[in-house]
C-alpha cells in the first residue's frame, strides 16, 4: 500500500483508507474482520463521523479493534462532526461536545484528525476557530479538515484558523466525476462544463489539502460496478482489468488514485474480501490513454 503526506501535516496515510460509516451493522466479531482485512492489505487510515449509527459504528470499532492486534498508536483515526437532527452545528459548545463523545466511543485519548462534517450555512468562523486551538492545546485533536466544502468557505475558515486544513472529503467517482467534468469542459456549452463544486479539485491542489473521495464506486444508480445499467463502463473496466492484471473493482479505485492530486480514497464496504480487493488497487498505475478511456466509457465526452 503506498503511502501518502496528509495535507500540510506530518501524517503518511494509506492512500486507501476504510470508512466506517456502516459498522454499526456487524457484529463486533464481524467488524474485527473487517478491520484485519484493512491492517493486511495496508490501511492504516480509518474515518468516522459522530453521526455513523447514532454513536454505534465508533463504539463498535473500539470493540472491534480490541479482538485484533493493531496497536492505537499504528493507526490514524479521523472523525468527523457538525451534522444533528435536521440542522448543522458548527458552534464552539457542539463542537467541544462532539469531540468529548467521540474520543469516549472510540475509546482513545486523541484524535489524530477532525472534520467539519458539512458547511454549517449559521458559521462563525471565530467560534470554530476557539474551539479547533482548545482542541489542539489539549492534545485531543493533532490536526483538522473539512468535507464537502468549497473553496470559499474554507477560505473564510482559514481567515481565523491557526491550524491548517488538511483534508477535504468530497463525493467522487467515475460515475460522479462533476469536479473533474467541468475542468475538461472549460469554455464549452457542454453541460458537462456546469461547475456544481466551485473548482474545489484545482483550489485543493493548490492548497495542498488533501482530497479524500468518499462513496468511490457508486453512481446516480448506486454501485456502478457490475450494474447492468453501466454496461459500455463495466465491459471497459473487465477489459482493462485483464490488462493490468487486477479485478474491475480495483481499477474503478485505480482510476481515482491515477489523479495526480494524490486522492486518499475512502471506501465505504464492510465486507473483508472487497476490502482487500479495492486496496489492491494501489499496486495499478494507469496509463493515461486507459484513464481516459474509463472516463468516456462512464459517459463522458471530450470536447
Amino acid at each position: 500500500m503506498k503511502k501518502i503526506k496528509l495535507g500540510h501535516s506530518d501524517l503518511q496515510v494509506s492512500e486507501v483508507a476504510l470508512g466506517c460509516m456502516r459498522m454499526d451493522k456487524l457484529t463486533v466479531g464481524e467488524a474485527a474482520k473487517v478491520l484485519n482485512s484493512a491492517s493486511e492489505s495496508g490501511i492504516n487510515f480509518y474515518d468516522h463521523a459522530d453521526i455513523y449509527g447514532g454513536g454505534e459504528s465508533e463504539k463498535k470499532f473500539s470493540k472491534a479493534l480490541k479482538q485484533t492486534d493493531i496497536k492505537r498508536e499504528d493507526i490514524i483515526l479521523q472523525s468527523k462532526t457538525g451534522i444533528r437532527s435536521g440542522f448543522y452545528d458548527f458552534s464552539k459548545v457542539h463542537l467541544m461536545e462532539s469531540v468529548e463523545g467521540i474520543l469516549n466511543r472510540l475509546e482513545t485519548d486523541y484524535l489524530d484528525v477532525l472534520l467539519l462534517h458539512r458547511p454549517d450555512a449559521l458559521v462563525e468562523p471565530e467560534e470554530v476557530a476557539e474551539a479547533f486551538d482548545e482542541l489542539h492545546r489539549s492534545g485531543k485533536v493533532r490536526q483538522f479538515g473539512v468535507s464537502n466544502h468549497s473553496p470559499y468557505q474554507i477560505e473564510l475558515l482559514k481567515k481565523h484558523l491557526n491550524q491548517n486544513i488538511v483534508a477535504n472529503q468530497l463525493q467522487l467517482s467515475i460515475m460522479h466525476s462533476g469536479m473533474i467534468d467541468a475542468g475538461v469542459q472549460v469554455n464549452t456549452k457542454d453541460s458537462h462544463s456546469i461547475d456544481h463544486d466551485r473548482a474545489i479539485l484545482d483550489y485543493c491542489r493548490l492548497n495542498d489539502i488533501t482530497i479524500q473521495p468518499w462513496s468511490p464506486v457508486q453512481g446516480q444508480n448506486g454501485v456502478f460496478l457490475n450494474n447492468d445499467k453501466h454496461p459500455e463502463l463495466n465491459d471497459k473496466l473487465k477489459e482493462l482489468a485483464d490488462k493490468y492484471d487486477t479485478n474491475p473493482d480495483a481499477l474503478a479505485i485505480a482510476w481515482l488514485l491515477r489523479h495526480p492530486a494524490q486522492m486518499q480514497v475512502i471506501l465505504g464496504t464492510m465486507n473483508p474480501d472487497r476490502v482487500a480487493n479495492y486496496s489492491s488497487a494501489s499496486a495499478v498505475s494507469l496509463e493515461r490513454e486507459d484513464w481516459y478511456a474509463i472516463y468516456r466509457a462512464a459517459g463522458n465526452p471530450l470536447p
